[in-house]
């Protein structure tokens, strides 16, 4: 069954963000709607990539009334998107932007495909590329909803590093099919203004 732990429109999402603490909002609904609770470095991860993102979303150009979506777990799958921001576009079509938030500060390139080295908890470890975890979402989507199957919802997957100065391996061209379909953007005021 369909499940997003957190949902507001944009105004209340950055309300929660900047008065209120996010992450404990967030905790809040995930305990209501599982009956369980996180990890201290789940809860931590909230509090900086929530943070990092409403100040992406903090922009006039983004109408108040768009949907926000926070930890939405992907029917008859175990994976979970980060954020949601749905809206329309300047011809009134449907849009949803699928965001993997990484708090990463850098990643290593490896020889496998869609595949990173990067620090997580008590050391490096392989795992998915951030652009490739965004469009295998967006892929999972279009699966399972009709919306998005029959072309009526433009699916746009990207993935945030906000701790990543520069993408270096990220962005490697080895990588460049998933990165073409999920853009990768990274901190810096330039780079929340792309995204």
């Amino acid at each position: 069954c369909r499940m997003i732990i957190y949902e507001n429109d944009k105004a209340g999402f950055l309300r929660d963000a900047f008065t209120n603490d996010i992450e404990d909002v967030v905790l809040g609904q995930f305990r209501r709607r599982t009956g369980r609770s996180v990890g201290r470095s789940e809860f931590r991860s909230w509090r900086e990539s929530l943070i990092a993102v409403a100040k992406v979303v903090n922009d006039d150009a983004i109408p108040s009334d768009c949907g926000v979506g926070i930890e939405y777990a992907i029917p008859q799958t175990a994976k979970r998107i980060d954020f949601l921001l749905a809206g329309q576009d300047s011809h009134r079509r449907d849009q949803l932007f699928i965001v993997e938030l990484k708090g990463w500060e850098n990643a290593k390139k490896t020889a496998m495909d869609g595949i990173v080295r990067t620090r997580l908890g008590a050391g490096e470890q392989e795992t998915s590329h951030p652009s490739y975890q965004a469009w295998s979402y967006a892929s999972l989507l279009r699966n399972f909803n009709e919306a998005v199957h029959q072309g009526e919802l433009d699916l746009l997957p990207c993935a945030y590093l906000h701790n990543c100065v520069d993408a270096g391996d990220l962005g490697d061209d080895f990588y460049r099919h998933y990165i073409e379909r999920a853009p990768v953007f990274c901190k810096g005021d330039g780079e929340r203004v792309r995204l």
